[in-house]
């Protein structure tokens, strides 16, 4: 089973193996809880695929400054 969008293309937006889980899946409660997403096709039917499809589409990003090292 391949997994979309692949690691590969979402660690060339967010380097970071960490910070993709735990933005990923802190979008993905705040998707099950609102029931709304800024993907316009969505691929997945999971909410942690369209937390990752938002990623991908850059329409959710981080702030490097914020993240503490």
């Amino acid at each position: 089973m391949i997994l979309e969008p692949s690691i590969d293309k979402l660690q060339s937006k967010i380097n970071s193996k960490y910070t993709l889980v735990t933005l990923a899946a802190k979008r993905a409660r705040q998707i099950q809880d609102t029931k709304i997403h800024q993907v316009s096709r969505p691929d997945s039917a999971t909410y942690v695929g369209l937390a990752l499809e938002e990623i991908l589409e850059e329409k959710l990003t981080v702030d490097e400054d914020s993240v503490i090292d």
